[in-house]
């Protein structure tokens, strides 16, 4: 049986998605999500299905709107509409991830060691954080991957970005925090540590103050999404959070 939180997070994500855009254009069963001035940041520029569509014309549907990119990202948000797109997509050459929905329900922490931070405070950790995932990538690479977090602030009534410093002043560990209080919901997204600050509990303070803005914030619906494959996802379920859904991903390159 669905959770029935599924539609409300499933709702928040597609919503997200079209406000961040810079421009959408509607498809069957959903829309494409388009910034050209981040044209090489997958996220910015993707196939979002929030909907019911005809998994066979989904290869094709992808073309049309994605094919001034040299790449294909499709978002299926729903977990029996994604499985039932997978075999159209993956003849057409596409890899298949599956994203856990992860919802939090242990305690929620005090809080204290982490607060909101700037981008400015982020490039520098950020920027060395994508090189070390991206050894290949060039500098234009990276400096969108950077600068698009600040599209994100468009994609929710209230948008923070929560960051942990080290006793120097840089920031060890961020995450972004995207809130509705309208709805109750919170999203957590990209919770990273800098490979130079592992393993002293810097993340543990962002994912503690995350929680605690939301709770604060009244959002009783507090989640994340997770690499199914990925070891993030045992790391989070010690900390309270409960796998309740599934979405998926596709891309092509």
């Amino acid at each position: 049986m669905t959770d029935p939180r599924i539609p409300q997070i499933t709702a928040f994500l597609s919503s997200f998605a079209r406000r961040r855009a810079a421009r959408t254009v509607p498809v069957p069963g959903g829309f494409a999500a388009l910034d050209d001035e981040f044209a090489l940041s997958y996220a910015n520029n993707q196939l979002v299905i929030d909907a019911a569509t005809d998994p066979e014309a989904l290869p094709g549907l992808a073309d049309e709107v994605l094919g001034h990119l040299p790449y294909r990202l499709v978002s299926v948000l729903d977990e029996q509409m994604g499985a039932a797109c997978a075999g159209p997509l993956l003849r057409a050459g596409y890899t298949h991830c599956t994203y856990l929905v992860m919802l939090h329900g242990g305690p929620v922490p005090a809080g204290g060691r982490a607060g909101e931070v700037d981008l400015d405070a982020l490039r520098v950790p950020l920027a060395r954080r994508w090189r070390d995932f991206l050894p290949d990538a060039g500098a234009e690479v990276i400096r969108q991957l950077v600068e698009r977090r600040e599209t994100g602030r468009r994609g929710a009534a209230d948008v923070r970005f929560i960051g942990a410093r080290t006793p120097e002043g840089e920031v060890a560990a961020w995450a972004d925090l995207y809130l509705d209080p309208a709805s109750g919901t919170a999203q957590i997204e990209d919770l990273v540590t800098s490979e130079l600050h592992l393993g002293r509990g810097y993340g543990d303070a962002v994912l503690a103050a995350a929680l605690r803005a939301a709770a604060d914030a009244d959002c009783a619906t507090r989640f994340l999404i997770a690499d199914a494959e990925d070891w993030p996802r045992h790391w989070y379920e010690r900390r309270g959070f409960a796998v309740i859904g599934r979405s998926h991903g596709f891309e092509r390159f």
